[in-house]
This record gives C-alpha cells, sequence and structure tokens, in this order.
C-alpha cells in the first residue's frame, strides 16, 4: 500500500470506529463533551423537565409531546436529542433534552417557545377531554452538566 492510501485508510477505519462507539452508547455517554477547534470543550447540557402526569393520561402526554415539542426541537439549532421518563410512584413525566451548548437552548426566541407549548397544551386537552388550561402542569425546570 501507498502511504498516501494508507493515512486514508486509517482515517476511514477511525471515523467508522467512531461513528460505531457513538452510536452503540449509551444516550448519556454520547454527549458529555464536543471538541471545540480552540482546544477547549462545549460541553452539553441538558435541560431538565419534571411535569405532573397521572397514569390514566400517560398515552395523552406522550401524543401530545410528539406532535408539538418532537417536531419542533428536532428543528433547533443545537438540539442533540431527548428522552422522556415516567415515575409511576410520583406519576411524574422527567424530559432530558440535550443542547449541544446552553448559548444555543437559551438562543431560542420565548416567543418560539410559547407558541409550541400552546400547542402542547392543545393537544394535551383535546387527548385528555379537558377544556381549560394545561392537563401536565410544569413541577421543576433546571438544567444539568454532563460530568
Amino acid at each position: 500500500m501507498t502511504r498516501r492510501f494508507s493515512g486514508l485508510l486509517r482515517r476511514v477505519l477511525s471515523l467508522a470506529l467512531s461513528l460505531a462507539v457513538l452510536f452503540s452508547s449509551p444516550a448519556q455517554a454520547r454527549f458529555v463533551a464536543f471538541a471545540d477547534p480552540e482546544g477547549g470543550y462545549d460541553v452539553a447540557v441538558i435541560e431538565h423537565l419534571k411535569v405532573k402526569v397521572p397514569e390514566a393520561a400517560r398515552q395523552a402526554w406522550l401524543e401530545a409531546e410528539r406532535g408539538s415539542w418532537e417536531p419542533w426541537l428536532a428543528r433547533q439549532q443545537g438540539f442533540l436529542g431527548r428522552d422522556l421518563l415516567w415515575n409511576p410512584e410520583t406519576e411524574e413525566g422527567t424530559l432530558l433534552i440535550r443542547w449541544r451548548s446552553r448559548e444555543a437552548w437559551k438562543a431560542i426566541p420565548e416567543q418560539e417557545v410559547d407558541a409550541v407549548q400552546q400547542r402542547f397544551e392543545q393537544l394535551a386537552r383535546e387527548a385528555t377531554g379537558e377544556r381549560l388550561g394545561n392537563p401536565f402542569p410544569l413541577l421543576y425546570e433546571g438544567e444539568l452538566l454532563p460530568q
């Protein structure tokens, strides 16, 4: 093999191995840090939300999420993914939303977030039969930094 081909092959194999590790690793490990061209790290931030989700309305919550937040988040700059979890003991939904950076997350205009939230609440009311308000009220809002 020529030296040039050998170097190219090494890079292709390295990329393939990196992708295999990336997509086979637990979600938590996948987004810990991203190399910054300046030599530092652009650490992912995780938006952490908890909402009240009664057991009888769990499917309605998931449907409202799929019809509102899921497609909107997929279009956002810096969005990396999210996990929806449900605790049967407390009847709470936990949302872990991964962002490439805090700046990307916080750069989203509040009006856009409000519009998506209104759509979510409309879908949730339709699915639960409630007439007013948010069937899945926010209980907690915070952020986490992977270590």
